[in-house]
């Protein structure tokens, strides 16, 4: 079973993922845990409300149970999965909530749980909870006799364009096909040995470089959307940074937009500017001007 999981806010905005009837033939909240209200909604508006005592910004973990495609895992299951998960994550006894989503007769999880201990007004550390994740999922594959994808068995195997499901979410809400994308930057990274040539080739797929306000270096793309590259290139800012330089060195994403619109508006000034006339042209002679003034003013005529 895959498990994935990450800290987050923004708790309605989950909720109205997590409820979501459009990529789901059926949803269900089955159970709520720790909270006062009795919606999804309401539950995560108190852990926020919560967490506005405190110095943390994600105040959830979200985490989501994926069995193997072929398996159909039942509700006990995963229940079981959830407790085990919880308490590798350092999370027993916090608020909790499990949705159930079915597709095509197939169900998965997902459950969020509160960071924050109310007595101690304290969000829990979620030190390492990718490994501890990881161990656990190969775990379950092992001891539910299920054939364990190629990449849990060697690093080395796992397909590189593999995407996780925070990425997944970014390239969906950007309508941009996930694999493809991380394909792409793997590939400007792969073919790049120096900041110019990375440029370079991110700059022939649409994108451009710039230093990320907390997450390092980053790639702009047209319409101002901003990729993470060591999470899209699959490679650590320690590494990037030896290839690249600090990433002080780089603009930052809003000097990164108005370079940009300023190229863009100079190239469309220049494209619908009218030719500069030939100055010979506007050059009129000065007997047909003073001809012509005469002809306006015939009084001029008279004169003398």
């Amino acid at each position: 079973m895959i498990l994935e999981g990450n800290q987050r806010a923004s708790g309605a905005e989950l909720a109205r993922h997590l409820m979501n009837l459009r990529d789901n033939d059926h949803v269900s909240v089955h159970g709520l845990r720790g909270f006062v209200e009795d919606d999804l909604f309401g539950a995560f508006a108190e852990v926020e409300a919560i967490s506005k005592a405190t110095k943390c910004e994600k105040y959830l973990f979200s985490l989501s149970l994926n069995p193997p495609p072929d398996q159909s895992v039942s509700i006990d299951v995963l229940e079981q999965t959830i407790e085990q998960a919880e308490a590798q994550l350092g999370l027993s006894g916090h608020a909790r909530a499990i949705v159930f989503h079915e597709k095509n007769g197939r169900r998965h999880a997902h459950v969020v749980w509160s960071r924050i201990q109310p007595d101690a007004l304290k969000a829990v550390t979620m030190s390492h909870y990718k490994r501890k994740l990881f161990a656990l999922s190969k775990e379950l594959y092992r001891t539910h006799g299920w054939e364990m994808p190629d990449g849990f068995k060697r690093k080395e195997d796992r397909d590189p364009n593999t995407y996780d499901r925070t990425e997944g979410q970014q390239a969906k809400r950007e309508k941009r096909d996930a694999a493809a994308l991380k394909a792409m930057f793997q590939d400007c990274w792969a073919r790049s040995d120096s900041r110019t040539a990375f440029e370079a080739a991110l700059k022939e797929n649409g994108f451009l470089l710039a230093r990320g306000d907390r997450r390092g270096f980053v790639a702009v793309d047209g319409a101002g959307k901003i990729w993470s590259l060591s999470r899209w290139c699959g490679v650590k800012p320690g590494v990037m940074r030896a290839r690249l330089g600090p990433e002080a060195d780089l603009p930052s994403v809003d000097e990164v937009l108005a370079q940009a619109r300023g190229e863009r508006w100079s190239a469309e000034t220049k494209a619908h500017a009218k030719p500069e006339p030939d100055p010979e042209q506007l050059r009129i002679p000065l007997c047909a001007l003073f001809r012509n003034q005469l002809r306006s003013c015939p009084q001029l005529l008279r004169i003398g």
